[in-house]
């Protein structure tokens, strides 16, 4: 079963520490993405139904709403570390960092890049920490991060480009039907939605609502509606009391433990687990808009 070994939440989104042994189901997030061996065998992502190699030379790098999946490599006594980021946009645009002279970073041009010597070391400075040490501290943890994005990132671009490409990825849909659509879904996260219905709800037909949800947002609305529930239940199990059984109702699972395989297949550990290796960098709880 795969575990994880260590995982920070905060204002820059998480970063774990998988020991991976399981295949995950394709899906989607709002965050920049960056996967990094750590340990174990090679292995591969599949982002767009295209298999990209994760080894100790390549990062994986997924963009905001791009449907991808874990293809485990089955048949070896092993199993694979992965560091894996899901960075807050946001955070990437406020961080005040030494190297940020203006501007900020873009999200990932290309699904497979081949990692310098700069980048491989300060990957294996942060999986070290998550490793060993009991805690590290919010500056530092930031630091190592944003430090990590850049040696990964194409450098060659202006930062007057890269904050323009920024700007546009991260704008909500531009049509008003699917806008009103999504605003449904996060009000409703707790309900299986009748997708005929919120078709004529937003007046449209259901094969031209699908059509223009996923050429507005790059994703169906049944993955669109996962990624709210899996961002709901994660900010309830690292900030609130509430039991598994209580989360798992809230979002229309019919059992506690439907809701543990559904979040096992999207992150490929179980909500107990994350709860208990958590840690919170931050008091606000606020559940982020996406």
């Amino acid at each position: 079963m795969s575990t994880a070994i260590k995982i920070y939440q905060g204002r820059f989104g998480r970063v774990a520490l998988l020991d991976m042994d399981a295949p995950l189901v394709q899906h989607a997030h709002h965050h920049c993405h960056l996967l990094i061996k750590a340990a174990g065998p090679d292995t591969f992502f599949s982002v767009h139904d295209e298999l990209q190699p994760l080894t100790g030379d390549t990062a994986v790098l997924i963009n905001p709403w791009e449907p991808h999946a874990y293809r485990h490599v089955e048949h070896v006594e092993q199993r694979t570390v992965i560091l894996a980021m899901y960075i807050e946009p946001d955070w990437l645009t406020t961080i005040q960092h030494p190297l940020v002279s203006g501007g900020h970073p873009r999200f990932f041009p290309e699904s497979c890049v081949r990692m310098s010597s700069h980048a491989k070391k300060r990957a294996e400075e942060l999986a070290m920490e998550m490793w060993w040490a009991d805690s590290v501290a919010a500056e530092r943890l930031e630091g190592l991060l944003f430090e990590l994005m850049l040696s990964v990132i194409d450098p060659s671009r202006s930062w007057h480009e890269l904050s323009r490409q920024m700007e546009l990825s991260g704008r909500r849909p531009s049509d008003p039907r699917i806008r009103k659509a999504i605003a449904y879904l996060r009000e409703n996260t707790g309900a299986e939605p009748d997708m005929n219905r919120l078709a004529e709800h937003c007046g449209l037909s259901r094969a031209h609502f699908f059509a223009l949800f996923h050429r507005c947002t790059g994703v169906t609305p049944n993955v669109y509606l996962n990624v709210l529930r899996m961002e709901t239940a994660i900010n309830d199990l690292s900030s609130s009391a509430y039991t598994l059984t209580d989360i798992s109702y809230g979002l229309g699972f019919s059992a506690p433990a439907h809701f543990s395989r559904f979040f096992k297949q999207n992150l490929g550990i179980t909500p107990s687990e994350y709860r208990r290796v958590v840690q919170l960098y931050e008091a606000d709880s606020r559940q982020v808009q996406i």
